[in-house]
Parts: C-alpha cells; sequence; structure tokens
C-alpha cells in the first residue's frame, strides 16, 4: 500500500501532464466575453490546467508505451526547456493577459485599468486549487488501483480491472451527486427559504386594492415572499404616473401568488408539483380577477426567474405607457436563484404554461371587444418559463398573445433556438432575421429595431433582447467541443475581435463569465437595462405615441428607478 501510494500520490507530474497543464493554463488567459476578476480568472485557470493536465499524463502514457524509448539526455533536455519555455510564458502570458482584459474592460464601458497587485494573486491562487484537484483525482486512482488489488484476488485481471473502474465510478458519483451535491443544494434551498421570509428596506403592505397583499386582497402580506413584496411593494401610483403623462392615471393592477400562499410554511410538497402549480395559477386568475385586471387595456402575464423576482424595468414601462390602465399577473414556482432553479428543478418548464394558460382560459371567454389586450414577458429563466407556454413556437405566440417581450433568453430557450436556426442567410446568430422581421426581432441596442431596414413590422410584435456579451445567453455545453457561431463572421459591438474558441478551455471561461455578467454596466453581460422601456415601446404603442415619448420615459425611468 505505501509503494502504491508513493507512485501514484506523491509521484512527480511527468513532462507531459505539467506540458498540458502549462499550455492550458496560457489559453485560459485569453479574452473571452467579459472581463474577469483576478479570482475567477485563478478558477478558470487551474480548472483548465488541470484537464490540460489529465490529457498531457494520457498522451505522455502513449507515447511511452507506443514510442520508441527516449534517452536520458534528452529527458533531461526536454525538462529544461519546459522550466525555461513554461517559465516564461506564464510570466508573459500574465502581463499581456493585462491588456485583453483591458480592451474587454474598454468594450464593454469600463475603466481599462487594471491593478497589477490583483493580477500577480492569479499564479499562487490558481497553483493552490490547481494542486488539490489534482490530489483530489490521484486519491481516486489510489483508491481504484487498491480496489482492483482486492478484486484480483478473486476474478481475472480484466474483470477486476473493469469492476474496481465501475464501483469508483459509482461511489464517486453517488458521493457527488447524493451527499456532496444534494447537501449543498438542500441548503441553499433553506436558506433560500429563510430569505423569502425577509422584506426589502423602503418596502410596505400595499392599501391600494388593485396589488396582491392589500388588505382587500385574498392573497396574505406574508404569503407574497420576498420577491412577491418586491413586485406589488414598488408599483408606481396613479400620481407618479400622472406626474409623468400630464394626464389622469389609474393605480395599476399588480397580481401575485408566492409559494406560501396555500398553508404559509413554504415547504408544503404539493405545492411543488403539477397540481400545486395549477392550483397557484388558478388563484393568481381569482386574484386578478379581484382586483379588475381584466377590465384594464393591457394585461401581461410575467414568467419570473426561479425566486419568483420579476424586474421592474420590464414591469413598470407598459403602466407608464397605458396611464396605468394595466395589469400584471405573476407567481413564484421556486426558491432558489435562476441558475440553481435551472440545473435542479423542473418547475419553469410548467410554471410559464401554467399561468398563461389559467389566464388564457379565463380572458378567452371574455367579449372579444372589452377584453384587455393580452401580451407575455419573462427575463433569464422567466423568459424560458414563458416560452414553454407556446409549444406551437412563434406562430402560436404571435396568434395569441398581442406582444411578447423576451429579454436575456437561456440557450434552452425552445422558440428562440427555432427561430434563431431558421434565420435568414447571412444574419448573424447574435440578430437573426426570421422572415425578413415581419413579427419577431431582436435587439441589443434601439437602432436594431430597425433590422431589417425597411421591412414592414406587423402586429403582433415579438421582441428579444440579448446582449452580444451575455454569457447566460450564449453559455451550453457544446462549448466543449464546437466552436460557436457567434463568434463566426460578424461579430456583436461587444465581443473582443481577439477572442477565440479553444477546445474545453472557451467552455470554462464563458463558464466564469456567467459569474461576472452582472458586474458591468448596463447594455452588456446580462444587465438591459432601459431597454425593456424602448422594446414596450415599439411591442404596444399607444395610439399618438411617438419616439419623442419614448425618449422621454427612458430619460424618466433612468432618474426613478
Amino acid at each position: 500500500m505505501a509503494a502504491v501510494g508513493e507512485r501514484i500520490v506523491r509521484r512527480w507530474p511527468s513532462w507531459g501532464a505539467l506540458a498540458g497543464a502549462l499550455l492550458c493554463y496560457g489559453l485560459s488567459f485569453t479574452p473571452s466575453l467579459l472581463p474577469r476578476p483576478w479570482y475567477l480568472q485563478a478558477a478558470a485557470g487551474a480548472i483548465t490546467a488541470v484537464f490540460g493536465y489529465g490529457i498531457g499524463a494520457f498522451s505522455g502514457y502513449v507515447v511511452r508505451v507506443c514510442g520508441p524509448e527516449i534517452e536520458e539526455r534528452v529527458r533531461r533536455a526536454g525538462w529544461w526547456v519546459l522550466a525555461v519555455a513554461g517559465g516564461g510564458a506564464v510570466v508573459a502570458v500574465t502581463a499581456w493577459s493585462v491588456r485583453w482584459q483591458g480592451d474587454l474592460r474598454r468594450a464593454v464601458g469600463m475603466d481599462p485599468r487594471i491593478g497589477w497587485w490583483q493580477w500577480a494573486l492569479v499564479l499562487p491562487v490558481a497553483l493552490l486549487l490547481g494542486a488539490l484537484l489534482v490530489l483530489c483525482a490521484r486519491a481516486i486512482r489510489l483508491g481504484t488501483r487498491r480496489l482492483r488489488r482486492i478484486l484480483g484476488r478473486a476474478v481475472p485481471n480484466w474483470a477486476a480491472a473493469a469492476g474496481a473502474a465501475a464501483l469508483a465510478t459509482v461511489l464517486v458519483v453517488g458521493f457527488v451527486e447524493g451527499f456532496l451535491l444534494r447537501g449543498l443544494l438542500d441548503l441553499a434551498e433553506r436558506g433560500a427559504a429563510l430569505a423569502d421570509r425577509t422584506t426589502s428596506p423602503g418596502v410596505e403592505q400595499p392599501l391600494s386594492p388593485t396589488l396582491s397583499g392589500s388588505p382587500e386582497s385574498y392573497e396574505s402580506w406574508a404569503g407574497l415572499g420576498a420577491k412577491g413584496r418586491d413586485f406589488v411593494g414598488r408599483a408606481p401610483t396613479a400620481a407618479q404616473i400622472s406626474g409623468f403623462t400630464g394626464r389622469p392615471a389609474l393605480d395599476p393592477v399588480r397580481a401575485y401568488v408566492g409559494l406560501r400562499s396555500v398553508d404559509g410554511t413554504g415547504f408544503a410538497e404539493g405545492a411543488r408539483t403539477t397540481a400545486g402549480l395549477a392550483e397557484r395559477a388558478r388563484r393568481a386568475v381569482a386574484e386578478l380577477d379581484r382586483a379588475g385586471g381584466f377590465r384594464r387595456k393591457v394585461l401581461v402575464v410575467l414568467g419570473t426567474t426561479g425566486s419568483g423576482w420579476v424586474n421592474e424595468r420590464i414591469a413598470r414601462p407598459v403602466e407608464y405607457l397605458y396611464d396605468g390602465d394595466s395589469a400584471e399577473v405573476a407567481f413564484q414556482y421556486s426558491y432558489l436563484p435562476s441558475w440553481i432553479s435551472f440545473l435542479t428543478e423542473g418547475e419553469a418548464t410548467d410554471a410559464g404554461k401554467a399561468l398563461y394558460d389559467a389566464v388564457h382560459a379565463h380572458w378567452s371567454q371574455l367579449p372579444a371587444d372589452s377584453r384587455p389586450r393580452l401580451m407575455v414577458a419573462g427575463e433569464s429563466l422567466g423568459s424560458y418559463a414563458t416560452e414553454r407556454a407556446f409549444p406551437g413556437g412563434a406562430e402560436q405566440l404571435t396568434g395569441q398573445t398581442g406582444g411578447a417581450l423576451l429579454v436575456g433568453p437561456t440557450p434552452d430557450n425552445p422558440l428562440r433556438e427555432t427561430v434563431t436556426d431558421l434565420r435568414q442567410t447571412g444574419s448573424p446568430v447574435w440578430r437573426p432575421v426570421y422572415r425578413d422581421g415581419q413579427h419577431v426581432r431582436f435587439a441589443q441596442q434601439p437602432s436594431d429595431f430597425a433590422v431589417p431596414a425597411g421591412a414592414a413590422w406587423e402586429q403582433p410584435r415579438v421582441v428579444y433582447l440579448q446582449n452580444g456579451s451575455d454569457p447566460v445567453v450564449w453559455w451550453e455545453p457544446a462549448l466543449v467541443w464546437r466552436r460557436p457561431e457567434w463568434l463566426n463572421g460578424q461579430r456583436a459591438h461587444d465581443v473582443s475581435p481577439t477572442m477565440r474558441w479553444y477546445p474545453l478551455v472557451t467552455f470554462w471561461q464563458v463558464t466564469c463569465d456567467l459569474a461576472a455578467s452582472e458586474a458591468v454596466p448596463e447594455g452588456h453581460g446580462h444587465r438591459y437595462g432601459l431597454m425593456p422601456a424602448e422594446a414596450w415601446a415599439r411591442i404596444a404603442p399607444p395610439e399618438g405615441w411617438t419616439q419623442q415619448d419614448t425618449d422621454r420615459l427612458v430619460a424618466y425611468l433612468a432618474d426613478h428607478p
């Protein structure tokens, strides 16, 4: 056992392993979608270096087994070359990466200057993290070899090797998924559930009967959850809307149902099943009807993110466009943030459909000449939940709604994926043109709404807001082995021309970009600023609305967040 441990755990890395690690470590510094803080660069460098280590170690093993014997003097020369060239390359790429990061920061409107003392921490932190990962991998290998020796006493060597590998895989996967991952998820959910009981500073229970959580509401203030309380507690009043428009206004309707609405505990299993989603959708329709939402001029069904959050910059513009003669409805289907909900839970797949179907069923029974204009909207995972309500694609979406706004869509949004795949030849993947822009258009900045130039944009209108540098939009597992289309041909204006695709490396770079997607100025990454107001003014402009009105609304919302 000691001899095996000496060979596997404490053995000095091979030449191929270190060469692979150095190569991938250097590539991890190359530009990606967003500028990275030093600690994310350290994580990206460590992870990619470990994969390079594994590839290099395997390649070296193949060479040793299949290739000619290498003389000792050649080995020594190779190690000297690796030490000198590798060390020089690490210093050079670290220094050059400061320039790359400066270019990335400049592209998204940030100060291009970077503190050298921070970037100097990348190497030691990456070394520590990489060493821990290699140690874990070697410990697993040691355990697998030990299992093989034990099994080899009873079965042939080939069977012992296969059995040991299979058993080790089961144990590792079982530990990660059944203990480590499940434990972390349970901890995250309990923490999120506790946070759901809090109320943001400045948010108070509304008194207007048009808002959920008010004294007249079917839904209690406590049952709305933290994000629901934010949604109704930050609704503009009729007086605020009139202050902008100069015309009489109504208090807008905002209806919301939280996870705690049924029994108040927040952990009712029935609330998280398909039946539970249907029940909350029914309650949302009842609350919307109570507040007078079906008697307003426009009605928007909102898809929420994992925690039930609704972006105020998506919700508020419609209320100002229509002098408060509007209604919006949403419900919560999880406590967890979107990135965890998307990976671990299936509620988003059914939540959007459950809410839209319930609202549409009630809306369809109303007289056609007096019911509100029905529209849908969602951001990030909320856009995914919204799209799932329309399995018939763009034709169903435009046939059953009066317009749609989908912001920062995920790579798995089925409707967006179809529209993008069927885009007109020559249009880039980051701003696709679908059926000459007749109903569906993509934008990052206001000028994009005019693409394609000269083409009629008919009602109902569907707008996708997606930034060229938004990793939430462009991350996908295929980045491991396939060059993405958004790096081919013309690129979005905020994507670095020096960004290149490297197998595996780019995947981890964009994965790290996800963590920094909100740490950039508006208009880049996963921050869409006031573009939703620009979009709503084009999706559903009131009669007589002009571009000057849009500019004034955008300026007003910027001053009154």
